[in-house]
C-alpha cells in the first residue's frame, strides 16, 4: 500500500517536471537503488575454468559420496529440488543419458537442498534415478556454487575443472553433446 501511495504522490509531482530532469531523476534513483542492495553471491560463470570446489555429502542412503572420487571422468553436477518442475522434466532425460554412457567414463550426480530426504526418495524412485542423488541440507555447497535458482548443472572435465554452466531445463541430447567433449580420449566410446 505504501508503494501505491507513494507512486501516487510522485505521479502528481512528474508531469510539472522538464522530461531531461524526469530522467536524470530516474538515473539517480537507480544508482542509489543499486547502492543500497546487497552484493550478488559469486557468479556461476566465475567458476569456469577453475577447479570444482569440493563436494562431500550423503547419498539418499546415507552413505558418503565425494566429487574427487569421480576424478578422471566427465561430471555432470546437477543441483535440483523437488518442487521444481523443470528440474523434475529433465531429470528422466539425465537418468536415460547416464545409464547411455555406463562404462564411458561420464558420471552424473544430482544434488538438492531445498527437498526433505523423503521427497528426494520418492522423486528418484518414480523417475528411476540410479545415480547418486546427494542431500545438502544447508545449502552450503549450493553456495558455494553459486547456484541461484533450479536446475543448473556444472559440467566438470577429467582433470576436475568446471567446464560450462547449464542454466534451466536441459535435454538428454544437450547435456550428451555438452559432456562429449570433456570425456577422456582414453576411455571406452569416447571420441
Amino acid at each position: 500500500m505504501y508503494v501505491c501511495e507513494c507512486n501516487l504522490r510522485l505521479a502528481g509531482i512528474l508531469p510539472r517536471v522538464k522530461p531531461w530532469l524526469k530522467i536524470g531523476l530516474v538515473v539517480l534513483l537507480a544508482a542509489l537503488g543499486a547502492l543500497w542492495l546487497p552484493s550478488a553471491p559469486e557468479s556461476n560463470g566465475s567458476l569456469l575454468g577453475s577447479a570444482a570446489p569440493p563436494v562431500s555429502l550423503r547419498d539418499l542412503a546415507g552413505n558418503p559420496v565425494s566429487l574427487a572420487s569421480f576424478r578422471g571422468r566427465a561430471v555432470a553436477l546437477n543441483f535440483w529440488a523437488t518442487w521444481c518442475a523443470p528440474c523434475l522434466e529433465e531429470l528422466p532425460g539425465f537418468a536415460a543419458a547416464w545409464r547411455a554412457s555406463r562404462g564411458r567414463c561420464v558420471e552424473l550426480i544430482a544434488v538438492t537442498e531445498d527437498s526433505s530426504r523423503d521427497d528426494a526418495g520418492s522423486q528418484a524412485a518414480r523417475l528411476e534415478l540410479a545415480f547418486p542423488i546427494l542431500m545438502d541440507p544447508d545449502g552450503a555447497v549450493a553456495r558455494t556454487y553459486g547456484v541461484t535458482g533450479f536446475p543448473q548443472t556444472y559440467l566438470i572435465d577429467a582433470e576436475g575443472k568446471v567446464r560450462k554452466v547449464l542454466t534451466g531445463r536441459v535435454s538428454q541430447e544437450r547435456l550428451e553433446a555438452a559432456l562429449a567433449p570433456l570425456v577422456p580420449k582414453n576411455c571406452p566410446g569416447a571420441g
